[in-house]
């Protein structure tokens, strides 16, 4: 991944943060990392843990953000979250996994979709 990549995922980051506070959510969690992979941000939701995956993306040229989370990466992302609730002793009633797509626009702000439940 280029320098520029990277920078625009962490840019992207922030916005999903930043939309997700804004909502009413509480992010307590950025980039939690194992050897298996990470998880972009978890956030509680009033009583419910959401473990989100963030995809920003420049334009659709490859497809909406959302669409880069196939089966395998949903997949993935169910067990870091149970890795993650089990080293950390955190329990909750509920869990959910949303994802945030963030397009970034060659003029104006970021655009933050937020898809609740989203696998």
């Amino acid at each position: 991944m280029t320098k520029r990549n990277q920078a625009v995922g962490a840019y992207g980051e922030r916005c999903a943060a930043q939309h997700l506070s804004e909502a009413g959510l509480r992010p307590i969690v950025r980039n939690w990392r194992c050897p298996q992979g990470e998880i972009d941000i978890i956030a509680w939701d009033g009583p419910v843990l959401a473990f989100c995956e963030v995809k920003t993306r420049r334009g659709d040229m490859f497809g909406t953000p959302a669409e880069a989370v196939v089966p395998a990466k949903a997949r993935r992302l169910r067990g870091l979250a149970a890795r993650w609730l089990a080293e950390t002793g955190t329990s909750a009633d509920e869990v959910r996994f949303d994802v945030l797509s963030v397009r970034l626009p060659d003029t104006g702000p970021a655009q933050v979709d937020h898809l609740k439940g989203a696998f």
